[in-house]
């Protein structure tokens, strides 16, 4: 086949195959300097897309894929190592517990070599091996290869552009995915004589899966469930000795002196309005500080000594919700406030609301430092607009509570009545503090990668915090504000017995199993690496899946199973995520082990091919797209037959290679992955 039609056909290839779903971030341009003195500099420099990095080549051993530049040519010796040019970015990964360390926007690489003759030209060689991520998937690992022609001045042959593929440098891989794509047999003669060097499988067709259930997989983050979990939290610092008794002295405000129904009634909707307004107003510095420098809350949960700063925090505020002291702001600022209010009107209810809002400071700080906190140790989320509906949520539990008592202060008679058992709330908070506070440490500990605290260990410790709280509660111990008598009330003896079983469900944590155990506290504790049980030979969760899709076929065939094919790579972080905190939920598990044949194709494995089974594509621009090694084969298996070049993928096909469901990609929450396998299996079962 002439050059030509190689060429015409991998550009239509490419165009008509391959849609929009997949991903080329980053874009090369390759040029090469004269320095003097016959020495040269091979100059590659990369632009990425927003919201994409690929990995420098220092990071830590499996921790991701560190980038790799090379220059050669015959006539060329290498002056040193290459060197990496552009702003470096730090950020600590849970999954692998260690920190990657990456670029973003723009990336160089340089190497500086000189000719062997310094009369003679020589061709340079550069080639990059790197892989791309964002914060939900990984792409496959890409390996790129520039060619140019230096001439010395001496010389007669001039430097010429981009020095164009050889035709005989194409494998016959090309020749499969031509014959493939026009070839007429049907499915199960396809499956049957599948053929290791075929990439192209002509029964795979996304476009027409044997059933449209299990679409529509949503990863977005759900700020619904962040307002909840703030009012929530709103309603419980309601409950607090700082801002119970708040409740009257605001009410009479709006009672006292107040003959005109209507207008009670707007300013009690307005004092609630204001209450919000003031919580929502305080996440304003945070968006402007993301504005300003985009990165910055990943250094600050990635950083070991903020971490730490925060444990101390955290420790400070759990001391002051046991009633050692108080944390209050200058009590200048409440008496301005509280002047402020004595304009009237609207100006005069603002204030008012401001007053309640710095006056509870003392139980209100805590409770909002630690969402502040929690929010700023997850750098995967959109931290500014998560911290926005968290303290909207906030705030509207308390415009809600002071509007209505505003609104209808006769409601007032029907409240209970300021106590010790307020005093209970807080020191409930503090033990939960305390529980909070060893996150961060644990931060620390990962990011420094000194592990310290493993798993269990971490586990250990929160069972002493929930045994503690379970003494107080049954007034075994008191605290400095607490009675010296203290009744045991119905409520306490309750949440005692809730501690007890928390307990309960923490101890199994500290006992081996196939499995991870603590679901509801995967976000929370060290990853499963981090661990004294923990064996690389255990494989994923005590399963060990096929990782050659052609194998996989005939074990699917042999034991009348789909197959699941999990697109994934050993620098795969989200893929480390899902296997921990998605694969082994109870009614996900059993369904990976006894209904699929798992197939986990690591597009980064770094073993090499057969030499004939080995080829370069050329992708245009002076870009030659390698295909060496078995990641490198399962990376193109992925994108010419499920037009998807990104990790974690998920495919459930038929032993005779059908696709029963549409293909789903990314970090999911374990709902969608389950709709997603269940409707598969459950199709395929009904329709053998």
């Amino acid at each position: 086949m002439k050059f030509r039609s190689w060429f015409f056909f991998t550009l239509l290839f490419f165009a008509t195959a391959i849609n929009a779903q997949i991903k080329d971030p980053v874009k090369f341009k390759f040029s090469i300097n004269e320095l003097g003195n016959n020495e040269y500099e091979a100059v590659l420099n990369g632009t990425i897309e927003k919201g994409w990095h690929i990995y420098s080549r220092d990071i830590p051993e499996d921790t991701g894929i560190p980038t790799e530049y090379k220059v050669s040519g015959k006539n060329i010796e290498l002056i040193g190592k290459f060197v990496e040019t552009g702003k470096k970015h730090s950020e600590f990964s849970e999954a692998f517990g260690g920190t990657i360390v990456y670029y973003s926007d723009a990336a160089g690489f340089k190497q500086k070599f000189k000719l062997k003759d310094g009369t003679k030209p020589a061709d340079v060689v550069a080639e990059i091996m790197y892989q791309t991520c964002d914060d939900r998937v990984c792409l496959a690992p890409n390996t790129l290869e520039f060619t140019k022609k230096v001439t010395p001045k001496d010389a007669t042959e001039v430097v010429t552009d981009e020095k164009t593929v050889a035709e005989d440098s194409l494998s016959p891989i090309v020749d499969t995915l031509e014959e493939n794509a026009t070839e007429t047999k049907t499915a199960v003669a396809t499956a049957s004589k599948l053929d290791p060097k075929q990439l192209k499988i002509s029964s795979i067709d996304i476009t027409k899966p044997l059933t449209d259930c299990g679409i529509g997989t949503k990863l977005e983050t759900n700020y619904w469930k962040i307002l909840i979990l703030g009012f929530i939290g709103g309603l419980i610092a309601l409950l607090t000795p700082c801002v119970f008794p708040m409740i009257p002295l605001t009410v009479s405000f709006f009672t006292k002196g107040n003959k005109n129904p209507t207008k009670g009634k707007r300013d009690a909707f307005v004092y609630g309005f204001f209450i919000l307004l003031i919580f929502v107003l305080l996440s304003v510095p945070f968006h402007l500080i993301d504005g300003i420098a985009g990165n910055i809350f990943n250094e600050i949960s990635t950083n070991v000594w903020l971490n730490i700063l925060f444990f101390v925090v955290f420790i400070f505020f759990a001391g002051s919700f046991f009633g050692y002291y108080d944390i209050t702001l200058p009590s200048s600022i409440a008496n301005k406030s509280s002047k402020a209010e004595e304009v009237g009107g609207m100006i005069g209810i603002f204030f008012m609301a401001l007053t309640l809002v710095i006056v509870s400071f003392s139980c209100t700080g805590p409770i909002l430092g630690s969402i502040l906190g929690s929010i700023l140790s997850d750098n995967s989320v959109d931290i500014p607009t998560v911290l926005t509906f968290a303290l909207a949520g906030f705030g509207l539990a308390w415009a809600i509570v002071f509007g209505l008592l505003a609104l209808f202060p006769q409601a007032l008679q029907s409240l209970p009545k300021s106590g010790g058992w307020m005093n209970t709330v807080k020191v409930v908070l503090g033990f939960i503090e305390l529980a909070l506070a060893l996150k961060f440490l644990s931060k620390a500990d990962l990011v420094s990668k000194t592990f310290f605290i493993k798993r269990e260990l971490f586990i250990a410790i929160w069972i002493i915090i929930a045994i503690g709280l379970v003494i107080y509660l049954f007034g075994l111990i008191r605290f400095p504000h607490d009675d010296k008598k203290p009744k045991i009330s119905i409520g306490r003896k309750i949440l005692g017995f809730l501690g007890i079983g928390f307990v309960v469900y923490l101890v199994q944590g500290l006992i081996p199993a196939e499995r991870p155990k603590l679901q509801l506290l995967s976000g929370i504790l060290p990853p499963l690496n981090v661990s004294y049980f923990h064996d690389e030979k255990d494989g994923i969760l005590g399963m060990h899946p096929e990782h050659d899709f052609f194998s996989a076929i005939e074990l699917s065939k042999k034991e009348n199973k789909p197959i699941l094919i999990d697109f994934t790579g050993y620098g795969c972080e989200n893929c480390r995520k899902m296997e921990e905190f998605v694969w082994s939920e109870p009614d996900i598990l059993p369904i990976l082990q006894n209904d699929v044949v798992l197939a986990s194709l690591y597009v980064d494995d770094k073993e090499e091919l057969p030499e004939d089974q080995k080829t370069k594509i050329e992708m245009g621009d002076g870009q030659v797209k390698k295909v060496k090694t078995i990641g490198d084969r399962w990376s193109l298996f992925q994108t010419v037959n499920f037009n998807n070049n990104s990790q974690p993928h998920y495919a459930l096909i038929t032993p005779d290679g059908k696709v029963i469901n549409q293909p789903v990609s990314g970090y999911m929450d374990k709902e969608d992955f389950k709709k997603f396998l269940e409707c598969g299996v459950n199709f395929y079962k009904n329709n053998k």
